[in-house]
């Protein structure tokens, strides 16, 4: 198993980072109107569409539509795809300052995506929940 599952060292070691950058949602009918997949932060197929995640400036640039502008905050702890019980502790402690959040879990690390206008106030947040 890679990665670690104790929630007490994972919330210790969680090491927040705030990316640079602004990043928005889309959504688009299919993959193949990606001018350059490089370009994208993810994406995920849903019945409805396919969600894509990039940064605001190429979504300007190919003229997709979006309506949430956020930043992007990465815990540079490793944490195992099997921990049990981060994702609660950050998604509450944020849940107390009305920060709302969007979570992808990779294969390394739990990336937050909030509000553009509550990123520092987040950062505080997750700061406070890791002492």
């Amino acid at each position: 198993m890679s990665g670690e599952t104790d929630l007490k060292i994972l919330l210790q070691n969680m090491e927040p980072v705030l990316n640079s950058g602004e990043y928005v949602f889309c959504k688009v009918e299919s993959l193949n109107k990606i001018p350059d997949m490089e370009k994208l932060l993810f994406f995920f197929r849903e019945t409805e569409a396919v969600t894509v995640v990039l940064e605001k400036s190429t979504a300007d640039k190919w003229n997709l539509e979006y309506d949430y502008i956020s930043s992007w905050i990465t815990l540079n702890v490793h944490s195992s795809l099997e921990a049990v019980g981060l994702t609660a502790a950050f998604a509450n402690a944020l849940k107390q300052e009305s920060i709302s959040c969007n979570v992808v879990a990779a294969y390394f690390h739990d990336h937050i995506f909030v509000a553009k206008d509550d990123a520092e106030k987040a950062m505080s947040a997750l700061v406070r929940l890791s002492m």
